[in-house]
């Protein structure tokens, strides 16, 4: 059903594209080889990465921490009077919050993660982007479509892809 879905897409688009002209130029680029091909980009996703597993780690050990909490109540339990029980199960609920809190200010919706990804990636989208557009405008090409992403083609003619001529405009290849 996905593939249908996207084949009646691809062909619909390429439908209004032929009836917009037939003379209008069309090109593509894949922007996932372009970024691939850029150290600043290699180097800010390494760096997310490594913070990424450093975050990862510190919530595992928050959680082992629960877990080691946990076990030591179920071993004690017979022994601890009502009050003491109430404590401890309330010391576990906290630091099961405060993990839980702890993975969502990393790895939110709009966590540190996210910011961090947005502070060090989207200025290298947006140079992309910029360097596209004024090869779009250079080019007189009508449409550039990104084939990195969900956009689905039967068929590409590699003497289209701009995808180095974008390399090269940002200074990435000789």
């Amino acid at each position: 059903m996905k593939h249908i879905k996207k084949l009646i897409t691809s062909i619909f688009l390429l439908s209004v594209i032929s009836t917009i002209g037939i003379s209008q130029k069309y090109a593509f680029v894949d922007t996932e080889y372009i970024l691939n091909n850029i150290p600043a980009y290699k180097a800010a996703q390494d760096q997310l990465d490594q913070t990424s597993a450093e975050w990862e780690k510190e919530i595992r050990d928050m959680y082992a921490e629960v877990e080691k909490l946990y076990k030591a109540y179920q071993n004690d339990a017979i022994l601890l009077t009502q009050e003491m029980k109430k404590k401890r199960e309330d010391e576990i609920v906290s630091k099961e919050k405060e993990a839980k809190d702890l993975q969502n200010k990393y790895f939110g919706r709009e966590g540190e993660l996210f910011t961090k990804r947005q502070e060090l990636i989207k200025p290298i989208q947006d140079e992309i982007y910029n360097a596209v557009k004024e090869m779009a405008v250079e080019g007189n090409f009508a449409v550039i479509f990104d084939t990195s992403g969900s956009l689905s083609m039967l068929y590409t003619n590699p003497r289209y892809d701009l995808s180095d001529d974008i390399l090269e405009k940002l200074g990435y290849k000789n």
